[in-house]
């Protein structure tokens, strides 16, 4: 696949300091859609998601704190038990996108 061509990225974070936690998820929301706590969902290239890493790593403390990011194969089948996999007032809006859709179903909508 081209640097270039969108697709779906789960990213997860794990940050050992309440501070650096509060300004990544503060930062995360503005780029990604939050999908449960610490987990954020990320449509874009690799060259983009290559970016937001390294925008990423400036926030936090790379010997302490730990943020991965997974490519989301397509197609994308989800499981779920208990609430389900958005909170009820989250809507994903982006009609080109195959993993966002797979969610949508997962959650009911």
């Amino acid at each position: 696949m081209a640097l270039n061509t969108p697709r779906g990225w789960l990213i997860t974070y794990d940050i050992t300091n309440p501070r650096r936690l509060v300004r990544l998820h503060r930062f995360l929301v503005r780029q990604a859609t939050p999908v449960q706590y610490s987990v954020f969902h990320f449509e874009g290239s690799a060259a983009q998601m290559g970016r937001l890493m390294a925008d990423i790593e400036t926030r936090i403390d790379a010997g302490t704190d730990d943020v991965r990011a997974y490519q989301l194969p397509e197609p994308l089948s989800i499981d779920t038990i208990g609430r389900g996999s958005l909170p009820g007032d989250t809507f994903l809006l982006s009609p080109t996108s195959p993993a966002l859709q797979v969610l949508l179903q997962a959650a009911g909508r």
